[in-house]
Order: C-alpha cells, then sequence, then structure tokens
C-alpha cells in the first residue's frame, strides 16, 4: 500500500509538482496517442535526480517533520501488518483506558510476543480520543500492566514508541505521571523475558523512554529520540520557537546520531522518500529487523537478559571531569 495524500511537506514540494507534471504528461499522450516516451525519460530521469539531492541530503529537521507527516505509518499501521491473531486488551486496572496506548498478545511469525505501542489518529475526532498520541499515566501503567502479563507466560515484548511527549496537563500530573513512567523504567528494566523496542516515529523526552527500556532498541531511519523537542529546545535556549532547526542540529535526535552514541542498536531503513510513502514496504522492513533481534535474545537466560539490560542502560552517556 502507498499513502496518499494531498498534504507535502515544503521540500517535498518540487518533487510532487515534477511527479504530476509526469503523469500528466503521460495521460495526455495516451489520450492523444502520441510517442513521447523519449521526453518522458528524460523527465524521469530529472525527477530520480531530484529525489536523490533532497532525500539523500535530509537536514536533522527534516527528518523530524517526516516523523510527523500526517500520513506516516502508526503503531496499529504496522500492527495489522506484521503480526497476526493481535487482540487489543484495555485498561490499567485501576483509573481507566487510555487510547493513546494500544497493546495485546499477537504472533510474530507464528510466534506469540506481546505488543505494546503508542497511538495517535488521523481525522480530528480521532486524535483528540486518543489525546494526540500523549499518554497519560493509566496508559503507561496499562502497557506494564500488558508487560508483566507478558513475563508471565514467557512472552517476548514488542514496544512500538511514537510520542511527542507523555501529557503534561493538571490531570496526568494529579494521577501520578512521574511516578508511572519512572516505575516503567523500573519494571522494564526487570523483566525476564526479551524486550525488543522499536522507534518508529517520534520519541519525545520521558514520555517516550518511558516505553523504551529493550534489550535491543531499533529506529527508523527518519524517526526522532532526544530529550526535548526542537521547538521547546529552541525556545529555552533562544527564548522563540524560530530556531528549532539550529535545535535539531545540535541536539544529535537523528538515527545515525544515536547509533553512534549506542543509545540505539540498528537503524532501519525506509522507503525513500518516507515511510509515509509505502505502508507495505516500511512494515515489511521492520517486521525483518524485529524478527532479528528476537531471534538474537532466544536462548538467553532470563537472568542474564536482565544483566545485560541493566548494563546496557548504564553504559549510557560519555562525560568529562
Amino acid at each position: 500500500m502507498t499513502a496518499s495524500s494531498g498534504f507535502h511537506l515544503d521540500f517535498e514540494r518540487p518533487i510532487i509538482d515534477l511527479e504530476k507534471k509526469l503523469a500528466e504528461m503521460s495521460r495526455q499522450a495516451e489520450v492523444d496517442g502520441l510517442d513521447v516516451t523519449d521526453e518522458l525519460r528524460g523527465m524521469e530521469q530529472r525527477l530520480e535526480a531530484l529525489r536523490q539531492q533532497v532525500f539523500g541530503n535530509l537536514t536533522p529537521w527534516q527528518r523530524v517533520q517526516l516523523s510527523r507527516h500526517p500520513q506516516r505509518p502508526y503503531a496499529l499501521d504496522y500492527v495489522s501488518r506484521i503480526f497476526t491473531e493481535f487482540t487489543e486488551l484495555h485498561g490499567d486496572r485501576a483509573f481507566g483506558d487510555d487510547a493513546a496506548v494500544i497493546g495485546g498478545p499477537a504472533r510474530l511469525e507464528g510466534e506469540p510476543v506481546m505488543v505494546v505501542g503508542m497511538q495517535s489518529g488521523r481525522t480530528l475526532e480521532e486524535r483528540q480520543r486518543r489525546n494526540f498520541g500523549m499518554p497519560h499515566p493509566e496508559g503507561y501503567r496499562k502497557a506494564m500492566r500488558l508487560m508483566r502479563l507478558a513475563a508471565k507466560f514467557g512472552l517476548p515484548v514488542i514496544s512500538l514508541v511514537d510520542t511527542s511527549a507523555a501529557f503534561p496537563g493538571i490531570q496526568a500530573e494529579e494521577r501520578g505521571q512521574a511516578e508511572a513512567i519512572a516505575r516503567n523504567l523500573l519494571d522494564m528494566s526487570q523483566l525476564p523475558v526479551p524486550v525488543v523496542v522499536a522507534i518508529i516515529g517520534q520519541g519525545g523526552s520521558g514520555g517516550a523512554i518511558g516505553l523504551a527500556v529493550g534489550d535491543r532498541v531499533l529506529m527508523l531511519e527518519n524517526a526522532w529520540y532526544s530529550v526535548i523537542a526542537p521547538e521547546a529546545c529552541s525556545t529555552i535556549l533562544f527564548k522563540t520557537r524560530e530556531q528549532r532547526e539550529q535545535a535539531a542540529d545540535v541536539l544529535r535526535l537523528t538515527a545515525s546520531d544515536l547509533k553512534g552514541l549506542s543509545i540505539v542498536d540498528r537503524i532501519v531503513a525506509e522507503p525513500f522518500g518516507g515511510a509515509h510513502r509505502d505502508y507495505d514496504e516500511a512494515a515489511a522492513t521492520l517486521k525483518r529487523h524485529l524478527s532479528e533481534a528476537l531471534a538474537e535474545l532466544r536462548g538467553v537466560t532470563a537472568d542474564e537478559l536482565v544483566a545485560q539490560r541493566v548494563r546496557k542502560f548504564c553504559a549510557m552517556g560519555a562525560w568529562a571531569e
């Protein structure tokens, strides 16, 4: 499947305009019965060169924009293409059900797993229902409930991370937002089953890391993962959001940056131009990486899984005295 949308990012527009011109010329030639093979070939070559020029040299800020593309696949888009027999479970058994977090048992190539993820919406109504993909405390607690259930039955956990941040509202703080995230960090570090994390879009601050403690952390090519969003960083440092591109450059939030810092373990390639251009290809690539990561962890004892996971996260970061 290839997603179609009238929305295009500014740096995509020259490509989109040329694609439309090429399609129109091809249609018109067919209607008029004209042979414009050479002209079409020349235009296709110009289009490919333009694609390479734009998408082969993306800036960090442009990757942030791609991660937020309204047609980018969300967690449930991947779940429907990667897993079988997915059964969504609801509620944290304490307060309620947070639609910004989804999860339940499923099968990956026949193997039973527990999937959790962060989900936004396409329409305004769905975005509001899912709180624009920003989890409340009950969302983190629901995810942890499902992960504990996975540990009870020996199921590997797969976490799909995609959020700009945990919900910062007063109600969330009253219900223990910080405690819920902190509890997830502690409990995920101690899970006696394999945990594979995939950052599929936005990885904003504690909101992301609350579901991102894993034995293997994968990151899609045009996702971002950072302690703060570029706009917020720009506001703090420069007192304006307008320096967001500069902030994105220095935050080192891209997949290649984080792979170099050993924050993520592997980069998952996207369809050329972004995951929103071909859901099926994006899902097939992610599925392969998830399967490979689980295969690497198969046979590792529970005690060694926990020990390796703790060592992995304790070794992150660099400092100088």
